[in-house]
């Protein structure tokens, strides 16, 4: 189907947005995306959260998802016909063993950037400068994750790789820049305070394990900083759940009363279950740069809202309203339980994380509201991390 809406600029404080080609009706599929590149998290992978090297589809069949979130192996899922991973069609990287999804995203993995990042034999080795940059990377980014240094691995070794150097040089220029300030703003964030000395030594590792002439610039301590706030503020975050596919799967299911709502409280008390066992982190979780969704902007009434149905890096961005042609469209980068809380605790959140304070119609509409918190707002105050935005993010 036809993209139905184009990126236009908009001025120079807000940058680009996107805006409706035709009317757009409310449920409508807006856009299906790929990203230019992306990467799952170093911690997530590391903790058995196994998805497809390329294109972050989850690999366990969901009644194993299931069983690894509960630490309970004697678990049966019913219906496992509704489950649609196909173990048959996965492939492994002959040389380093990494697994994708099937033929298809070994060959793309391989075309765009895996042959420069293939460990082989080295897979296992710590003193591979890559398996170095992923430790250090790891020492500095804790659970839970946003950001990843194998997104800019990716887009190094892509360059590298390609016959069209310029092409994808311009690529990733189309993403948001920010000013040298707001660059030590978004480093700051996520290094925090150790972030100068933590910032130089992911730099150097980074230099030895994948400096190239052409890119240098890339490598100097301005360039890499630019390179490390565009992935910091472009990345978004990608949720990838077997398990959740199985779940819309048996929604769909047209069941007789009784067993319909046997299987409803069998759902409802796994999901009870794994929370007790694994918290929040149920997805496969990674982030990518998308070209056309970067340049969505935030509003607290957000008009669309992006989602992963596909159980892979595919992004759909679906219309929560009717839009009309013209009309800029615009997705939340803040929780349903954020969106209700004050302007003030809004806008707290929104500069500390994005660097920006918002003027969409219900903050101006809030304008005159005492810029003070409730006092149950000052209470989660200091929880609004990141993890709560990512949640949002990385919802499937």
């Amino acid at each position: 189907a036809a993209v139905a809406a184009e990126a236009r600029f908009i001025s120079s404080a807000k940058g680009k947005g996107l805006f409706a080609t035709r009317n757009i009706r409310k449920g409508e599929t807006v856009f299906v995306e790929r990203p230019v590149v992306s990467s799952q998290f170093l911690w997530n992978a590391l903790y058995n959260y196994r998805a497809c090297d390329h294109c972050l589809r989850a690999l366990e069949t969901a009644e194993e998802n299931a069983q690894r979130l509960l630490g309970k192996s004697s678990l049966v899922l019913p219906h496992p016909e509704q489950c649609g991973i196909r173990k048959d069609l996965h492939q492994q990287c002959p040389r380093c063993q990494v697994t994708y999804c099937s033929a298809e995203c070994k060959q793309a993995a391989l075309e765009q950037y895996h042959q420069v990042l293939c460990l082989g034999p080295s897979r296992d080795d710590p003193t591979h400068p890559l398996n170095k940059l992923q430790e250090a990377w790891r020492n500095m980014h804790y659970p839970p994750e946003t950001s990843s240094i194998m997104l800019m691995a990716r887009m190094v070794a892509t360059v590298k790789q390609a016959k069209d150097k310029e092409w994808w040089i311009k690529a990733f220029s189309q993403f948001c820049n920010k000013t040298a300030n707001e660059e030590e703003e978004i480093v700051h964030k996520l290094l925090g305070d150790k972030f100068k000395g933590q910032l130089e030594l992911l730099r150097l590792l980074f230099t030895e394990a994948l400096y190239d002439e052409r890119l240098s610039r890339w490598f100097t301590p301005e360039g890499f900083r630019s390179l490390f706030a565009l992935v910091g503020t472009n990345g978004q975050g990608i949720g990838t759940s077997s398990l959740s596919q199985w779940v819309h799967a048996c929604d769909a299911l047209d069941l007789p009363m009784l067993q319909r709502e046997e299987l409803d409280a069998f759902i409802d008390q796994l999901y009870k279950d794994i929370e007790k066992e694994s918290g929040e982190f149920l997805n496969c979780e990674g982030s990518g740069l998308y070209v056309l969704q970067s340049c969505c902007n935030h509003s607290c009434i957000p008009n669309a809202e992006t989602s992963f149905p596909e159980n892979n890096f595919l992004l759909h961005l679906t219309a929560l309203e009717d839009i009309e042609a013209g009309e800029e469209i615009c997705i939340s980068y803040l929780d349903c339980c954020q969106r209700e809380r004050s302007r003030h605790s809004r806008n707290k959140i929104l500069r500390e994380n994005y660097l920006f304070t918002c003027s969409c119609p219900k903050c101006l509409a809030q304008a005159d509201d005492a810029d003070v918190t409730s006092d149950e707002e000052e209470e989660g105050e200091g929880e609004t991390d990141d993890a709560e935005l990512e949640d949002e993010m990385t919802d499937v």
